[in-house]
């Protein structure tokens, strides 16, 4: 018996390959996860950008609770099993009137992990919506053969090599997944999904949770780390996480710090980029 989403949510999932909206956070705390994410943009000189867009679970202690919330790891459950691991967390923050977008990729091109199951919980900490730049996805692309992607230099693509699918993508076929603030969509592993640029007078936030099963591998690198945020892990395929006692808890850090250095690494595999930083939020690293 599923413990949150309706037996036809989850097949719904699986057959578009996503699910949305559901209520994952009120919409008090969401004005208090963004209060507390511009706080720390505003005593760091800006905007998130760079290493801290990845594995913030590591530096937030709000965030690091977050993804072990009873009521996200329930449905999670519902689609994964009772043994959860949070494999990293993802920033996509559009400034208001922002050029930036997504281009249509698949995540499964470049992230080297060898399982069906991944789940993103994609949370709005703003209103995600068409004017804003809101996700859109391509019903049923998660269970065609991967499509081919190239790395492009496009300046203002926030992916973190601008990888593209390189096959014409029919718009009109594509799904665009508005939801409230607080409000969360799930998304499969392998569907295309994109999204364009924020004309909106707000910023667009978000913050994506992604979970696996511990059986999973990294197939692009001898190490990886993950948080186990529910159950047991029989495997032991990735480097457990250590949970922060506080923001910025020195122990977390320093995990943080090796912990997104390997992630840059896998993003990179086979690319120009694979063995440079650049400070930039564009194509060539967001780091």
């Amino acid at each position: 018996m599923p413990k949150t989403l309706k037996p036809e949510a989850i097949e719904g999932l699986r057959r578009d390959g996503f699910h949305f909206p559901i209520a994952a956070i009120s919409p008090r705390q969401a004005a208090d996860y963004r209060q507390q994410l511009e706080t720390f943009e505003a005593a760091n000189g800006g905007a998130l950008t760079g290493a801290n867009r990845f594995k913030t679970h590591l530096l937030f202690k709000w965030l690091a609770d977050l993804i072990r919330a009873p009521y996200i790891l329930d449905t999670v459950e519902d689609l994964i099993g009772p043994d959860i691991l949070c494999w990293t967390t993802h920033w996509f923050i559009k400034e208001a009137r922002s050029p930036d977008y997504v281009s249509w990729h698949q995540d499964n091109n470049y992230w080297g992990l060898d399982t069906k199951n991944l789940v993103s919980v994609w949370i709005a900490l703003s209103p995600a919506t068409v004017e804003s730049g809101c996700m859109r996805m391509l019903p049923g692309s998660h269970l065609a053969p991967p499509m081919p992607h190239v790395d492009t230099s496009a300046k203002h693509n926030m992916l973190t090599r601008g990888q593209t699918i390189d096959v014409d993508i029919d718009e009109r076929k594509a799904v665009n997944i508005e939801v409230k603030t607080g409000d969360a969509a799930l998304f499969a592993y392998e569907i295309a999904h994109a999204s364009h640029p924020n004309h909106s007078g707000d910023r667009r936030i978000a913050v994506v949770l992604r979970y696996i099963p511990p059986e999973t591998r990294q197939t692009l690198s001898d190490w990886d780390s993950a948080a186990l945020v529910r159950g047991v892990d029989n495997y032991g395929h990735f480097e457990h996480e250590p949970e922060p006692a506080c923001d910025l808890d020195p122990v977390a850090v320093a995990f943080h710090k090796k912990a997104e250095e390997q992630q840059r690494k896998i993003y990179f595999q086979g690319t120009e980029w694979q063995d440079s930083r650049v400070s930039s939020q564009g194509v060539a690293s967001p780091y």
